[in-house]
């Protein structure tokens, strides 16, 4: 019986209460502008304003979905409220998909390449190359937008996929960072058996590390794909053209090319609402393996 109360009592304890206030309320406040954006678009346009205040809208509707996704003539999108800016939403998606896909992969495999390079080999000026790495997390990424855009502009790889991925395939000191501290807990035994058993360091690297890596890479190339995708100045200065641009400048594109005096409100957040749902199932469907794999390696 007494374990039973203070079994109890620890559960409803002060802190524990203010805990979960403070949870419930943190995620009130990263949810809540989500909703709001589905339930704009779910909004006619001409109700924007005339039913503003409702947590629900009146008269939902799809239509706003629809020609955001080009399934609506012009005349039935002006007839439902739009402004007649027009997007090519599957387009910018793929656009989007290649941009992240490219920069995810390729960064994560440099990363960790450089990562086991600063955890297991021994070359001069080791700890020194390492220190300075690191010491590019205090540098602003803004610093370096110019630079990479006179790079980028002399080579000639303006509104290119190769212009765009270029500044951000090769290494992150935070990925490459997160990456050599899990390769530091790596048993050496694994490594030493393989080597007896005749594999080269290259073969050592991609045959027993990388796939004892899994967590991690899935970490790093995880978050990578969701910065890429959300990234805005970089493909606006770098991928300006039809054929390069994603989903980030389309949707601003398609807010300053409404003719009304007003933005297309419900249309831009449909827009916004749909470009949002591919990285929602992605952490949805890896978000259990990225929690796994950052207490497996003590980022708690």
């Amino acid at each position: 019986m007494s374990r039973t109360r203070t079994h109890t009592r620890k559960k409803l304890s002060p802190g524990r209460v203010a805990a979960w206030a403070v949870l419930v309320v943190a995620l009130f406040l990263t949810v809540f502008p989500f909703y709001w954006m589905v339930r704009t678009a779910l909004t006619p346009a001409a109700d924007l304003y005339t039913d503003s205040t409702g947590i629900v809208p009146h008269r939902p509707t799809m239509v706003n979905f629809l020609r955001v996704l080009g399934l609506t003539s012009q005349k039935e999108a002006m007839a439902a409220g739009g402004s007649g800016a027009q997007v090519d939403f599957l387009r910018y998606l793929l656009n989007s998909v290649v941009y992240s896909g490219l920069i995810a992969v390729l960064q994560t495999l440099f990363c960790a390449m450089a990562g086991y390079t600063f955890a297991r080999l021994r070359f001069p000026g080791r700890d020194l190359v390492f220190g300075v790495l690191i010491a590019a997390l205090m540098v602003p990424p803004i610093f370096t937008v110019l630079p990479n855009f006179v790079l980028v502009k002399d080579l000639g790889w303006l509104n290119t996929f190769v212009g765009m991925v270029a500044p951000s395939v090769l290494m992150t000191p935070f990925a490459v960072f997160f990456l050599r501290q899990f390769f530091l807990s790596v048993p050496r035994e694994v490594e030493e058996a393989a080597v007896l058993d005749g594999v080269g360091p290259w073969g050592l690297f991609w045959r027993v590390v990388m796939p004892m890596s899994r967590g991690p890479l899935l970490t790093i190339g995880l978050t990578t794909t969701v910065w890429a995708w959300k990234d805005y100045l970089w493909p606006l200065l770098s991928g300006r053209e039809e054929q390069t641009r994603v989903l980030t400048v389309a949707l601003g594109v398609f807010q300053q090319q409404s003719p009304n005096a007003q933005p297309d409100w419900s249309g831009l957040m449909a827009g916004s609402a749909l470009s949002v749902l591919p990285v929602l199932v992605l952490l949805m469907l890896l978000g259990r393996r990225l929690v796994e794999s950052l207490n497996f390696t003590g980022m708690k």
